[in-house]
C-alpha cells in the first residue's frame, strides 16, 4: 500500500528553519522530521512512498540521491572515481519523488498524484506531525467502517496549564494534559480510489474541500487516537520535539 506524504508547503510559522528548506527536512535529534514519520510506516509494513513535493522540493529530492550512499560505509578511488559500498544496510523502502506545483493546495497535490495510486486503497499524511499510532489498526477500522475515507482524530496538548479555584482563592495549578483540546484532523488518512469523485477542478484544500464534502455524505470515518501526536508548525512545537527525543524512550520512536 502507498502512501502520499505532502512536502511542499511553505512552512511559514516556521520560517527560521523554513527559509532555507522544506518544513519536512526539518530535523529532530538530527534526521528530519519525514525520516521520522517514514520509520513510523514503515514498522507497521507500509515502505512505498509518494512525496508531493513543492517548495524547495530540490531538498528531499537530494536527499534521498544522497540517502544510500552517505548512511553507508564507503571506498572511494581518488583517480578513478570509483565508489565501493562496504555495507549494504539500509531500509527496504521506495520512494517516489513527484513535483505538485510551487503553491498547489493540498487537495490538488493529491489529485495530481491519482495516477501513482490509481485503483488502490492508499494512506496520506501530512509532512510535519509524529504520533504512536498504530497504522495496521486504523486500516483495519478504516475497512469495518466500509467508507470512502478515514481521517485520525487526535486531540491537541493543551498550550497552557490549568488554574483550579477554592472560592475566589487559586487553589492549585494542574500540568498541561496531554489531551487538552478538542478532537481535531491529525492527519494520517485512508482514503479509497473513489475518494478522486469529490476532488473539484483546480485548486481545493484537502481539509476545507475534500474532507468536509465526504463528511456531509457520510463517508469519512473518524479514528480516535488519544495517544501521543504533535505537529511541527513553529519553532516552540520543534524545541519541545527535540527534548522529548532526548528522553529514554521518545514516545513516537515505536521501532528498533
Amino acid at each position: 500500500m502507498k502512501v502520499i506524504i505532502l512536502a511542499g508547503g511553505l512552512g511559514t510559522r516556521l520560517q527560521e528553519e523554513t527559509v532555507i528548506k522544506p518544513k519536512p527536512m526539518v530535523e529532530i535529534g538530527g534526521r528530519p522530521v519525514l525520516w521520522h514519520i517514514m520509520k513510523h510506516y514503515s514498522y507497521y509494513g507500509f515502505n512505498e512512498f509518494i512525496f508531493a513535493l513543492g517548495y524547495k522540493g530540490e531538498v528531499i529530492k537530494h536527499y534521498f540521491l544522497d540517502y544510500y550512499a552517505l548512511n553507508s560505509n564507503l571506498t572511494v578511488n581518488l583517480s578513478t572515481g570509483n565508489v565501493q559500498v562496504r555495507n549494504k544496510e539500509s531500509e527496504d523502502w521506495t520512494v517516489h519523488l513527484v513535483d505538485t506545483g510551487q503553491t498547489t493546495g493540498t487537495g490538488e497535490r493529491i489529485k495530481r498524484l491519482q495516477s501513482w495510486v490509481a485503483g488502490e486503497t492508499f494512506m496520506v499524511t501530512y509532512g510535519d506531525g509524529v504520533t504512536d499510532i498504530n497504522l495496521q489498526a486504523l486500516l483495519q477500522f478504516h475497512r469495518q467502517q466500509k467508507r470512502i475515507a478515514t481521517v485520525t482524530a487526535v486531540r491537541p496538548p493543551a498550550r497552557f496549564g490549568g488554574l483550579m479555584f477554592n472560592g475566589n482563592l487559586a487553589a492549585r495549578f494542574t500540568e498541561k494534559p496531554q489531551a487538552g483540546e478538542g478532537w481535531i484532523n491529525g492527519g494520517y488518512l485512508v482514503f479509497e480510489p473513489q475518494v478522486f469523485d469529490y476532488f473539484p477542478a483546480g485548486e481545493s484544500d484537502l481539509a476545507a474541500d475534500i474532507l468536509e464534502n465526504l463528511a456531509a455524505d457520510e463517508n469519512l470515518a473518524a479514528y480516535r487516537h488519544d495517544s501521543f501526536w504533535q505537529c511541527m508548525d513553529t519553532m516552540r512545537d520543534k524545541v519541545l520535539l527535540e527534548k522529548l527525543w532526548q528522553q529514554k524512550s521518545p514516545p513516537w520512536k515505536i521501532w528498533n
